[in-house]
């Protein structure tokens, strides 16, 4: 067999080199990423390697002749393994994200051949991933871990290591604590223009909303004793939450802790005389119910039983246990409220926060408040800049 390496900047490049020279019937034995270091190391630069073979004899004395050659029709599914395999590398080299690249269950492909696509996609991933590295020093990429072990997209990483590596492409040590400097200047930049801090005071009614399971009333009691104990506030509250009556009684207790009013509201009629009756205090929080929220009927469901005006100011509950693709698609069906800030719960039981960044920069929210665990009214912490910023790199090894 003949063999020979081929070298080109992309595998379509190289595979245009193997055809040219040895032909349709070469074989592609290996192939994989070449890094050529330059300027000590700093700079480098990527190619692809294919390693083609073909039999000694010439392909022109393989050929059949015309009369010979079978007219065989590719099978359906077959041609779709190669068009889906076209697009994923497409994506790659394109730098954009495979998840657009979907199968659909309208596609007739067996699952076995399903499997063998998805099982591809996963390589496809994995080698944008290593391309993705190779593109920065050495020396940074325990700080690019870090940062995906604390989850932060994939795009911020990109940012991130573009600026780490624009400031040390002529320095001849990195360490940590600059890159740590260095990347919460970045983040800083990326949220300063959000609305970060609590409730604002200004107005009276406090919508907080979420799915179910995320620490609602918990954290609606939270907030309310800070208002009572640090802003002497008179309280009342509004529950719509009728669905379970645990959560009722939990906020009677609450309330009576507090020596605050509670109102349970089954519909908008009720939820119209509540009002009436707390008119008289300076802050009325309301508790809705827990309900899966990426049904749209439900959203609607909520717009129609309370109000979102100017009085008001919303919350939206999440917590960071959750997958981060769940939690968006959380949020996108409360796009039609106007949501202000979110409120990230149960911290205590996750070691990454990037989750809680990612969002507020996609869906240009801002942050009140994030909770660490269940003691009312001490686990709860106002949000602050610097304060995330701290919390993103708490869990640095040095």
């Amino acid at each position: 067999m003949k063999m020979k390496k081929y070298y080109a900047s992309s595998i379509p490049e190289a595979m245009k080199l193997v055809r040219a020279e040895l032909g349709e019937d070469a074989v592609i034995l290996n192939s994989k990423v070449v890094i050529t270091k330059k300027f000590f190391g700093i700079l480098k630069k990527k190619s692809f390697e294919v390693v083609a073979g073909i039999d000694s004899m010439e392909p022109k004395d393989l050929a059949p002749t015309p009369a010979e050659v079978p007219v065989i029709q590719p099978k359906k599914e077959n041609v779709r393994l190669q068009e889906i395999t076209h697009a994923v590398q497409a994506k790659i080299h394109q730098g954009q994200p495979q998840q657009d690249v979907s199968l659909h269950e309208d596609t007739g492909i067996p699952d076995e051949l399903r499997k063998e696509i998805a099982d591809l996609k996963s390589l496809m991933q994995s080698m944008h991933k290593k391309t993705t590295q190779a593109q920065y020093p050495d020396e940074l990429f325990p700080f690019i871990e870090y940062l995906r072990q604390q989850e932060l997209s994939e795009e911020l990483i990109t940012e991130i290591g573009d600026e780490l590596f624009m400031h040390f492409r002529e320095a001849s040590e990195i360490n940590f604590s600059q890159c740590k400097l260095i990347t919460k200047n970045l983040l800083r930049k990326r949220l300063e223009d959000f609305p970060i801090g609590g409730i604002s005071y200004e107005r009276k009614y406090i919508n907080v909303l979420g799915p179910t399971g995320v620490g609602k009333t918990t954290t609606i009691a939270k907030m309310a004793a800070r208002a009572v104990l640090e802003k002497k506030k008179k309280i009342g509250f509004i529950t719509t939450d009728t669905y379970r009556i645990a959560a009722i009684e939990q906020l009677k207790t609450y309330a009576g802790l507090l020596q605050a009013p509670v109102e349970i509201a089954y519909n908008a009629t009720d939820f119209e005389q509540a009002v009436q009756r707390l008119a008289h205090l300076d802050l009325v929080f309301i508790d809705t119910a827990g309900r899966n929220y990426k049904e749209v009927k439900y959203v609607n469901d909520l717009q129609r039983l309370i109000k979102f005006d100017d009085q008001a100011e919303s919350f939206l509950v999440l917590a960071m246990t959750t997958k981060e693709k769940d939690m968006a698609n959380i949020i996108e069906q409360f796009k039609q409220l106007p949501i202000e800030k979110f409120i990230f719960t149960k911290l205590d039981e996750t070691n990454s926060i990037g989750t809680m960044i990612n969002l507020m920069i996609k869906y240009n929210k801002g942050l009140a408040y994030y909770t660490n665990g269940q003691e009312v009214p001490e686990d709860i912490e106002e949000a602050n800049l610097e304060a995330v910023l701290n919390l993103f790199f708490q869990g640095e090894e040095k």
